[in-house]
């Protein structure tokens, strides 16, 4: 709990039994919970999280949108919401830098930004790179808002994200959200955070598949959003 409201962190995992405890176990102590969305995982995922007391919440139907919000299902409770990834490639213990400006009531919704931040050879690959660049650019062509990065490590404030009504279920939700807070107005920061090659294979930039189905989809969810 920061300044008396209630943080959430969730964790939307799929095969992550070699990351995921190194996630929970480097979370600052002040997290009041923390929700690990098993999205289908056929290794030890639910098992390692449950060991290192995160309550593991299962979501069968497939896609990282329809974890992170069964995860925000789940967390009824929470005034502040942080989504991190499970493969370790974020660093839990810089969740202060996104959550202190909602906290101290400067900010509606914070997106950690590896660009700004800094990252170690290899952990963005040069398509993610690209597809951040393209997909920030339309966004500042189409509603005027300069993001630097789509990254997954962020913070929202609980009723924020109720208020943007997200639709999408896939690749294209933190797109979406990006989208939708510029278009609601609400106050919005971007932080520098660091990052680093992730534990395992990545299963969107680890396969060709994985790369054009998450581009098309990020830019399909960019044109959805001009309706």
């Amino acid at each position: 709990m920061i300044n008396g409201l209630s943080v959430a962190v969730i964790i939307p995992a799929l095969n992550e039994e070699k990351a995921i405890g190194r996630v929970l176990e480097d979370l600052p102590s002040w997290v009041d919970e923390v929700i690990v969305v098993d999205n289908g995982s056929t290794d030890r995922t639910a098992e390692v999280a449950r060991k290192h007391q995160a309550r593991v919440v299962s979501e069968p139907i497939r896609g990282y949108g329809q974890a992170c919000y069964t995860g925000v299902a789940h967390a009824c409770g929470a005034d502040i919401l942080v989504f991190i990834d499970a493969d370790y490639s974020d660093y839990p213990d810089e969740a202060a830098r996104l959550v202190a400006p909602i906290a101290e009531d400067r900010s509606d919704f914070v997106v950690g930004s590896r660009v700004r931040g800094s990252h170690a050879r290899g952990s963005l690959t040069l398509q993610q790179r690209f597809g951040n660049w393209l997909a920030c650019r339309l966004i500042a062509s189409f509603w005027g808002y300069r993001y630097t990065d789509l990254g997954p490590f962020r913070a929202i404030r609980a009723s924020t994200l109720r208020a943007l009504c997200l639709q999408d279920r896939g690749y294209g939700w933190t797109t979406e959200m990006q989208i939708r807070a510029v278009q609601k107005g609400y106050r919005i920061l971007e932080v520098p955070v660091s990052y680093r090659p992730r534990i395992g294979r990545s299963k969107i930039s680890g396969t060709v598949r994985g790369v054009v189905g998450a581009g098309f989809k990020i830019l399909l969810t960019i044109f959805r959003c001009l309706r």
